[in-house]
């Protein structure tokens, strides 16, 4: 492993690990405020990424990722935090709320990023000749960025509107009852529907606008 793929990694891996066990601990942090207490009760409302991983999502896909596209890109997911629905008062509702709040936390640490990114780049500015501390910030802007772009194509994934994914969720809450009912039966594949998409290049159609479209949302980008 060269010296680039490491300083490749360093800056990738920290904004990844951080912006899903953000994602999966706002589904669990809603959850409970609405009264469901299951994720605090089984230990998941903690940032400790240990605590989230996914031997799959956490581990492989992302060093797959990693290898097929060779260091260009590098994506993954962690293990979903549990959720009845059923210790909400309107399980429908608590449920689309719950499953928005993954998407939206995303948002909130891209545009979070982005305002550290601008602050770190104004010290630049005024420590540049300084080697040590200018070591230190330029590996800090460059993960910035990267925590900008993951966030977002990790909430523009997410509102992707199929469950089990957070935006078919969602969808599932708004839609009325009947239909909800009816929509919901796809669960069980939607995971593969998901993949097919992906190995298409189909879901970008639907990803890469709204990527576009969250990106207006984000300051200084």
């Amino acid at each position: 492993m060269d010296q680039n793929t490491i300083r490749q990694l360093i800056i990738s891996v920290p904004a990844l690990v951080f912006a899903i066990t953000f994602h999966e601990v706002s589904h669990g942090y809603v959850a409970n405020r609405l009264g469901d207490p299951t994720a605090r009760l089984m230990g998941r409302l903690t940032l400790n990424p240990i605590k989230h991983i996914d031997p799959i999502g956490t581990v492989l896909m992302p060093i797959f990722l990693y290898w097929i596209s060779d260091g260009r890109f590098i994506f993954g997911y962690a293990k979903p935090v549990p959720i009845n629905p059923h210790n909400f008062q309107n399980p429908r509702s608590g449920m689309a709320i719950s499953a928005a709040a993954g998407p939206i936390s995303n948002i909130i640490l891209a545009i979070i990023s982005s305002l550290l990114r601008v602050f770190i780049i104004f010290l630049l500015s005024i420590f540049s000749p300084n080697t040590l501390i200018t070591g230190i910030l330029v590996p800090l802007t460059l993960m910035l960025e990267y925590s900008i772009y993951i966030n977002i194509f990790l909430a523009a994934l997410n509102l992707t509107p199929i469950v089990p994914l957070d935006g078919g969720r969602v969808l599932a809450g708004l839609l009325p009852h009947k239909q909800a009912r009816a929509y919901s039966k796809i669960e069980p594949y939607g995971i593969f529907i998901v993949y097919a998409l992906f190995f298409t290049g189909i879901i970008g159609y639907f990803i890469f606008p709204l990527v576009k479209l969250l990106y207006l949302f984000v300051p200084f980008v």
